[in-house]
């Protein structure tokens, strides 16, 4: 049987930044319905912490797949040629079991992840919000500063890295792919004070924004940390935000952003005002006043990546797009 290849570079091209936050959308909406399943994630820390291995399977209802995403994440390599997200998806069908695709992963988790945040953006942001802060330079960050544009106008973006070549590549990046001016910044606190947009698209593991720093009526976007020993907010960051995250379950499992805080006795459980999903579906409130702080915590779901999957999968048949190969699955005559 013929099984459908997307490389890196046709999956950008067939999972437009606007088409895939409508499509994360309806997939977190189907999250919060019930209708979709979700285990969690399962992780293997390699030796020393070098990376980790990670398989995150998922059944979409509507329109209906079911899917796997096992990919690798070694942050050592952000500077180097090879991305830090590695791996692939598998997208099946769901009447006999047919593999249908195998498509790259990375570039799938940089825009549905970027896409994410774009519809919490939407969501929390205020209208008005525009002076956009990016702490971290590495794979999320261009296509967040793509979302952020889907999601609001902008008027000004600081970015910011430890390392201040990054920041200044980043730059370049950021003029030639979607001509928009990116300004360095010295330091994180320089690249947030006084912005009404941030985002947090690191590798740390430690606090790179302190609440302190943040002004009234910001909005953040969480998004570098997905294990529960790893953050990039601080504890007071968390505890004068309104907190919403993608799934419950998750963040009680694997958010370092919200369970450090929790631990410290700072949160309980019911500091998590609610799912995007819920949002989307007006079974909880989101901003209530233009001074509040809002935050974001992303983890990604592997149900985001089977709705990107099954997304480029129907634009791919339609541009003719892929490589079709002989895989398997049909029945050994013989047999």
């Amino acid at each position: 049987m013929q099984v459908l290849i997307v490389n890196q570079s046709e999956v950008a091209r067939l999972l437009p930044m606007g088409a895939c936050m409508e499509a994360m959308a309806e997939a977190l909406k189907s999250v919060s319905r019930g209708e979709s399943l979700l285990p969690l994630r399962q992780v293997i820390m390699l030796p020393g912490n070098v990376g980790a291995f990670a398989a995150m399977p998922a059944y979409l209802a509507s329109p209906a797949a079911v899917g796997l995403k096992s990919i690798t994440v070694f942050p050592g390599n952000h500077g180097t040629e090879l991305d830090s997200h590695q791996g692939a998806v598998l997208l099946f069908e769901t009447e006999r079991g047919r593999l249908l695709a195998v498509m790259d992963a990375s570039s799938i988790t940089g825009i549905r992840t970027a896409a994410v945040s774009g519809v919490a953006t939407r969501l929390l942001a205020r209208a008005d919000a525009g002076n956009l802060a990016l702490i971290g330079t590495g794979v999320q960050a261009l296509k967040h500063l793509e979302a952020m544009s889907h999601a609001r106008r902008l008027r000004r973006v600081r970015a910011w890295s430890r390392d201040p070549e990054h920041v200044r590549a980043f730059a370049q990046a950021a003029g030639r792919s979607l001509e928009m001016r990116v300004e360095p910044a010295g330091s994180a606190r320089e690249a947030v004070e006084g912005a009404d947009l941030i985002c947090t698209v690191t590798s740390s593991r430690e606090p790179v924004v302190k609440g302190e720093w943040l002004s009234p009526g910001v909005h953040v976007n969480a998004v570098g940390a997905s294990l529960a020993s790893a953050r990039e907010l601080d504890t007071a960051a968390i505890a004068r935000a309104r907190l919403f995250v993608d799934r419950r379950q998750s963040a009680l499992n694997e958010a370092g952003d919200f369970l450090i805080p929790r631990r410290e006795g700072a949160v309980d459980d019911a500091h998590i005002q609610g799912e995007l999903g819920e949002l989307l579906l007006g079974r909880c409130r989101g901003r209530q006043s233009e001074g509040e702080v809002t935050v974001f915590k992303s983890l990604g779901l592997a149900i985001e990546d089977v709705a990107a999957a099954r997304l480029i999968y129907d634009n791919a048949l339609k541009a003719g797009a892929g490589t079709r190969v002989e895989l398997g699955g049909a029945r050994d005559a013989g047999a």
